[in-house]
């Protein structure tokens, strides 16, 4: 390796140790589940994004050995060439159903579908606005396009608004972007006010709902239903790797849209299909869903959230602006929060650590998310915890 390099990766990893951010990946030995076997150490899983408890459900498990059994283990090439089989198809047919949208696309995974979508649609002449807290896989899909780009104020219609009328009638496309619940607080987008602000100025909407889909709105179909926007918001990106317990992700919008991402997004050009398995249990999940079974879920789900977070503030810890399943103890500096997740761990709670640049400098945290696995004993042992740890620490 020639000697710049190596002098580049000791200077970075170096900084990261002093900076006490240097991580090394957990292992997962077993299912994902409520409680898991992480490390070696039996530990309460908060960190999961699997909000139902679908990864190992038997209808799902179910359904991905019928489909190895009678379709294989692999699709054998990408969608354009024969990759395409008709389980692929009837997972769009049902995701579009749940959407309420004329189509849907689906990609290999939530990131690949932002850009998926962005790419066609934003070029040279054309304006987009997004949140500043958007996630990474948007903020990547935006600079993959010759679009021109705003930023605006984490969820402040104000400043959105001034945006719109600052650059009313310079751009050939306006698109306003937003993720549905942000990832790293758990707050949920204002997408009422974002599609009368868009409907004003002639806007197009976006809206990210990797966090939102299986979780709000009717039967888990995400923030558009949650708002009841249904035939007033134009695209919506879902992922098929958190609630719906699989991998993969989506574009439910128009049969146009559609139509143009089949010949122009990338990821869908040059990556091979999902496999029969994850297709088919993708499809089981959704079944679910529809069923009262499914329903069941969301409200347990919503039942151990507020039992939790209600916990945590009770205790006197700082959960910020949470609305939702995800909820940060925010502590301050990003090493202390990597701490903090270490010492959880010790005692036998899986939070992970989150610090810069994924948040704020001065907003290192550890994220929990429950799910709706979890029982009461679980959450009730997991804030004994918090509590002995955040005392000992002196964050409470």
């Amino acid at each position: 390796m020639p000697e710049s390099l190596e002098v580049f990766l000791d200077q970075q990893l170096n900084e990261l140790k002093e900076q006490g951010l240097f991580r090394t990946f957990r292992i997962l030995e077993g299912p994902q589940g409520a409680r898991a076997r992480i490390d070696g150490r039996a530990v309460i899983n908060l960190s999961s994004n699997n909000y139902l408890g679908l990864n190992t459900h038997p209808k799902l498990r179910a359904a991905a050995v019928r489909a190895i059994e009678e379709l294989g283990v692999g699709s054998g090439a990408v969608r354009t060439i024969i990759g395409t089989m008709a389980i692929h198809e009837e997972l769009e047919r049902r995701l579009a159903e749940f959407k309420r949208t004329e189509a849907t696309l689906v990609l290999q995974s939530g990131f690949t579908a932002n850009a998926a979508v962005l790419g066609p649609i934003l070029a040279d002449g054309d304006l987009v606005i997004s949140d500043e807290l958007n996630h990474a896989s948007i903020i990547d899909g935006i600079r993959l396009t010759k679009a021109a780009r705003r930023v605006y104020a984490h969820n402040d219609m104000d400043a959105l608004e001034q945006v719109l009328r600052d650059t009313r009638g310079q751009y050939a496309k306006t698109l306003i972007v937003s993720d549905g619940v942000f990832s790293m607080d758990g707050d949920i987008a204002p997408l009422d006010r974002i599609a009368e602000l868009a409907e004003h100025y002639g806007a197009n909407t976006m809206v990210d709902d990797a966090h939102a889909s299986g979780v709000l709105g009717e039967r888990g179909s995400g923030t558009v239903s949650h708002y009841g926007l249904y035939g007033r918001w134009d695209i919506q990106v879902g992922t098929l790797s958190k609630a719906i317990g699989a991998v993969g992700g989506y574009v439910a919008c128009s049969q146009k849209l559609r139509q143009l991402m089949e010949h122009r997004a990338r990821p869908l050009l040059f990556s091979t299909s999902h496999p029969p398995a994850v297709t088919a249990t993708c499809i089981a999940a959704l079944d679910l869903l529809a069923s009262d079974k499914g329903q069941a879920l969301i409200d347990r789900l919503w039942e151990n959230t507020r039992m939790f977070k209600s916990g945590l503030e009770s205790l006197g810890f700082n959960t910020g602006i949470s609305q939702t399943p995800i909820t940060p103890v925010i502590v301050g500096a990003g090493a202390r929060a990597m701490q903090f997740s270490d010492r959880l761990f010790a005692a036998g709670v899986f939070a992970q650590g989150i610090a810069f640049p994924t948040v704020a400098r001065d907003k290192g945290r550890v994220r929990t998310i429950v799910t709706a696995a979890h029982t009461r004993a679980d959450l009730e042992e997991a804030l004994n915890v918090f509590e002995s740890v955040g005392r000992a620490m002196s964050l409470i």
